[in-house]
């Protein structure tokens, strides 16, 4: 989560150099021990900001694919053109059923009662990797945890399918989750452009948006990755 002076730099940026921001913003009420702040909010920013929202995330229904876009006329009018050409039309009902979800959750406490059970489910996934011994980011907001998982030691023999083995040692290893612990994770090098790849090889980004049998279970199965621990020595 970027604080205000951190977005005040990239504010910074953009002015001085005349740049458009588009600002994903789909977390926005999913924030732990700090604020969110939006960067249209900041002096000289409306003006060529877009900030992007979405009803998945806020409400847990991926599925209905309801989102938003927010800014000045001039950058949402082309916005939309570009939106009716290219999706063209939206689920009506659900998009009553967001509006009516904003209208509840003013009222009843929603966001603040969703980011108290996020974040108890955060702490017990945080727990589990602690007791295996694999170290993660602590996360600000969101439902992520990404875990450095460079101890592991992947057998040399392990055989991986062709089509994994193509995409590199980052879907190497989290192959190597599903297949040995039955855990599941994203490979982070997805989000990073080829030439900084390799940032990410030993990282895995877990989700913790799941029930409390469901962490408990992966707890249990992650026990099996002690096995595989290469000694700090």
């Amino acid at each position: 989560v970027f604080a205000r002076d951190e977005l005040e730099a990239i504010a910074t940026i953009t002015q001085r150099h005349n740049l458009l921001v588009i600002s994903d913003e789909v977390y926005e009420h999913l924030t732990y021990a700090t604020d969110h702040v939006s960067i249209a909010t900041l002096p000289g920013m409306w003006e060529r900001t877009i900030t992007v929202g979405s009803a998945g995330k806020l409400f847990g229904v991926t599925g209905w694919r309801v989102g938003w876009a927010i800014g000045p006329a001039e950058l949402i009018h082309p916005t939309l053109s570009a939106h009716t050409r290219i999706v063209f039309t939206t689920n009506t009902p659900l998009q009553e059923g967001v509006a009516f979800a904003f209208v509840q959750a003013t009222s009843n406490g929603f966001f603040d009662s969703q980011r108290a059970e996020y974040e108890r489910r955060r702490d017990r996934l945080m727990a589990i990797f602690d007791d295996v011994g694999l170290p993660y980011v602590v996360p600000d907001g969101a439902y992520y945890l990404l875990v450095n998982a460079a101890a592991i030691k992947i057998p040399d023999t392990y055989e991986f399918p062709d089509f994994i083995k193509e995409r590199g040692p980052n879907f190497k290893l989290v192959y190597f989750f599903i297949k040995e612990f039955g855990v599941s994770g994203i490979p982070p090098t997805e989000f990073y452009s080829a030439e900084h790849k390799a940032l990410a090889n030993d990282y895995i980004r877990f989700a913790f948006c799941k029930t409390d049998e469901g962490l408990e279970d992966a707890s249990k199965r992650l026990q099996k990755l002690k096995l595989y621990l290469q000694s700090s020595s």
